[in-house]
């Protein structure tokens, strides 16, 4: 594998996904606000950005948009996924090999795991066969490890972050991108949990640019990789605003004072 810093994922070390699965994970609610958001063209301009390292989507959105856009952005393959409209225990169906990934261009791929889960097993086995799969093809693999199921009460409680983290580790993935557990020393531990697999924060429900930068400033104080965010980008109005923000804080380390002066 090649050294982190210099992968397809990162830049300098540090890393932004622009993440754009949420048309299968949640459905049209997600673009109601800002209706020309369901429009993958969009997200795909504002992947264009220069702070953005990476676009997560499904495979029917790559295929159908990602050859206009092969020389500007980095491809990540989001491997699994399933719908809002299943009930079930949490779960991800398995919706694209590594091999046809690697065919359509993507430069990395993602995988969902559900710590937690009565069907954690199981997906730590898909997992198995995918990490395994994209060392052959020397792509870094990033974790969506979230602790999830029916004997779970806190899914960001520090412990569990610090655990989804750890199990990042264990199983091989080059990146876990976790939620935040609702401060910066809590995702120091989770940091250090993680060992050599860089830490990411997910960007969660769309909040106010200070409350936004505001976390992802303390993920990158705490030694964290950077973000893989979605709706606090395309949810807004001006996507651009927002990423010339998080240029200044992730890959700068600016202050948030100083990230919010230059995006405007």
């Amino acid at each position: 594998m090649l050294p982190f810093e210099d992968s397809p994922l990162a830049r300098d070390g540090k890393v932004l996904i622009l993440a754009y699965d949420h048309g299968l994970e949640h459905g049209p609610v997600d673009f109601e606000d800002v209706p020309e958001s369901a429009d993958p063209h969009r997200t795909f301009e504002a992947a264009t950005h220069p702070a953005v390292t990476s676009i997560a989507v499904q495979k029917g959105i790559a295929e159908a948009y990602y050859p206009s856009y092969d020389d500007e952005v980095d491809l990540l393959a989001k491997l699994n996924g399933t719908s809002n409209l299943w009930m079930g225990e949490p779960d991800s169906a398995v919706n694209c090999t590594v091999d046809y990934a690697y065919e359509i261009g993507a430069s990395s791929v993602g995988f969902t795991l559900y710590g937690g889960s009565n069907h954690e097993i199981e997906m730590a086995e898909e997992f198995r066969d995918v990490q395994e799969r994209a060392r052959e093809y020397d792509l870094p693999i990033v974790m969506w490890s979230y602790p999830r199921g029916q004997g779970l009460k806190n899914d960001t409680a520090p412990g569990t972050i610090a655990y989804a983290a750890r199990q990042a580790l264990e199983l091989g993935a080059d990146v876990a991108k976790v939620k935040y557990p609702g401060s910066r020393a809590a995702m120091e531990d989770a940091v250090r949990m993680a060992g050599r697999t860089k830490v990411v924060m997910s960007g969660g429900s769309k909040t106010s640019d200070r409350e936004f930068l505001r976390s992802v400033k303390a993920v990158i104080d705490a030694g964290g990789a950077g973000l893989a965010v979605g709706r606090n980008v395309w949810q807004r109005e001006d996507p651009t605003r927002i990423l010339d923000a998080l240029e200044q804080v992730i890959h700068e380390e600016a202050s948030v004072d100083a990230a919010l002066e230059a995006a405007d």
